[in-house]
């Protein structure tokens, strides 16, 4: 696969490509029938008082990790970890939380927070070069 039409992915690249799958699980796998919203596994958990929030807290974490992994400024971890503290604050919140959940998608906010950092470091591809 590496060949001059497919340059070698920087190991940064195969991070952010992982963090955007678990992100798009997350907040937007599913198509709401009749819809063009979409929604995740962080919503549909999120419903299950108590335990739903923190899975999604704990994802959260994964993905904070993996941007300190990567070299991401202070600042994006940060903003990343305020994301995710929003996310599970509101989303503990019976009912209003639930449907605060299905909108925030915390998970993709944070994986754009760092693709923007990392391509900016230039250790990754920007977007348009994808």
């Amino acid at each position: 696969m590496n060949s001059p039409q497919h340059p070698p992915i920087h190991p940064q690249q195969a991070r952010l490509d992982r963090i955007h799958r678990v992100a798009r699980l997350m907040d937007a796998r599913y198509r709401l029938p009749g819809t063009s919203y979409r929604i995740g596994l962080d919503g549909l958990i999120g419903l299950i008082p108590g335990v739903g929030d923190t899975v999604g807290l704990a994802v959260s974490g994964w993905m904070i990790s993996e941007a300190v992994q990567a070299g991401a400024r202070r600042r994006t971890i940060v903003r990343m970890a305020g994301n995710a503290v929003i996310d599970w604050a509101v989303g503990i919140v019976p009912v209003a939380g639930d449907l605060f959940d299905f909108a925030f998608k915390s998970h993709q906010r944070n994986a754009a927070l760092l693709a923007a950092d990392l391509e900016r470091m230039g250790a990754v591809r920007p977007v348009s070069a994808r």
